[in-house]
């Protein structure tokens, strides 16, 4: 059978633009957009996909997601079995394709099986991008050991959420191994957290030098570094250090919107996990003492995104959701439409990403030789964001490298 589809009758979205074009034919060729324009024909055992002049757009990506977090009780999650943890997250990634991502960049657990697996085709879920374990100081976010916990037992293989290191001969090691293990990025806890037991948000993480010595393997082997950080103290320092992108960024101020265009970083915010915590984070597993420390940041989010949007800081969709949580992925574009336009949200869950991502030749647009990552929905998310938050009622077609996984 023939791998060459023809799509007609699509109204693409220029995501660069912020615009759309008028209703054309879409060739795919060995899983790339070979050709675009109007009355294009294809091969006679070509599958051809009426899109009866629906939106054509890129695939969705979320920059921030824990795919193996089936509970937000990290704790249990690194004793869990990782042949059980691989099955959940194959659930939670094919969730998340059938919410229109077909690329993301997970934050912390995840790791070259999964990547491959999916690569492969033997879980149907969006391209996976991964850290390994995110790098974490001693009582940092990513320790996660109580105060009474002396032991400090590291599985590399299991789901666990950190690596803790000290030292920069320690942490030079540790960001070695996860890029032996072929990250294609790596991960700072770079601030204290609202899921860790023993630090404080109000914290600052690694030193300098400890900072400097990670993002510096990182640029050795080509990948990028995202970095935990709550505070405008954590995420300029963190800044300055030479990090991509940071994560959260809730409490950031002025000086950061500067350091961010100063260092052409990057931001990804994560609203929905806070709103979605202090709604059900209980329930989902977290302990109720952690839970509370959400609100430390909740109102602070809209805030700082407002900050860095009218600053002109470059932004990225993420959400960072856990357990039973990430059914809400779609929720963040909901959130953010209250400070930023529809053609900007889109490009933050589309060509932002990519360009963060470093694969702007790969994803995030509509346009020949680009993966065909695409997806078809029954609206304008331009004039309405809510066509790309209900999927199930707008979410027509998803499809990865040229093939179809979800058809409504």
């Amino acid at each position: 059978m023939s791998d060459t589809v023809l799509i007609q009758n699509a109204v693409v979205l220029d995501t660069e633009a912020g615009s759309l074009r008028d209703a054309c034919d879409v060739v795919i060729a060995k899983g790339r957009i070979a050709e675009m324009g109007k009355g294009l024909k294809a091969p006679a055992e070509a599958r051809v996909i009426d899109a009866g002049g629906k939106t054509l757009m890129p695939g969705l990506c979320d920059a921030h997601v824990h795919v193996t977090a089936f509970t937000a009780d990290f704790p249990t999650l690194k004793a869990t079995s990782p042949f059980y943890v691989g099955i959940r997250a194959g659930e939670i990634m094919n969730a998340m394709l059938k919410r229109g991502f077909t690329t993301v960049r997970d934050a912390g657990g995840a790791d070259w099986g999964l990547a491959r697996a999916v690569a492969e085709g033997r879980i149907k879920g969006p391209r996976l991008l991964f850290c390994g374990h995110a790098l974490s100081q001693t009582g940092g976010h990513g320790d996660m050991r109580g105060p009474g916990d002396e032991g400090l037992h590291q599985c590399f293989c299991c789901a666990g959420l950190g690596h803790v290191c000290d030292g920069v001969s320690k942490v030079l090691k540790a960001a070695r191994e996860e890029i032996r293990r072929g990250a294609t990025h790596l991960k700072i806890m770079a601030s204290g957290g609202v899921s860790s037991p023993t630090d404080r948000i109000t914290s600052t993480q690694f030193s300098e030098d400890e900072l400097r010595a990670i993002v510096g393997e990182a640029n050795a082997a080509l990948i990028p570094v995202m970095a935990h950080a709550y505070t405008a103290r954590a995420v300029n320092r963190a800044i300055r250090c030479g990090v991509a992108s940071i994560e959260h960024g809730n409490l950031i101020d002025e000086e950061s919107v500067k350091l961010f265009k100063e260092y052409d970083a990057w931001l990804v915010p994560t609203l929905i996990i806070y709103q979605s915590l202090v709604k059900e984070g209980v329930e989902a597993g977290m302990a109720a003492h952690l839970v509370a420390q959400t609100h430390e940041v909740l109102d602070a989010g809209i805030r700082g995104l407002e900050m860095a949007y009218k600053g002109g800081v470059k932004i990225v969709y993420g959400t960072d959701l856990l357990g039973l949580m990430h059914r809400r992925q779609l929720e963040e574009f909901r959130i953010r439409s209250e400070v930023c336009s529809n053609a900007d949200l889109i490009r933050q869950a589309t060509v932002n990403a990519a360009q963060l991502f470093r694969m702007e030749s790969e994803i995030g647009k509509v346009e020949p030789g680009m993966s065909a990552d695409l997806i078809l929905v029954d609206g304008n998310p331009l004039d309405d964001i809510g066509v790309l938050c209900e999927s199930e009622k707008h979410l027509k077609m998803v499809m990865k490298e040229g093939s179809v996984l979800v058809e409504a």
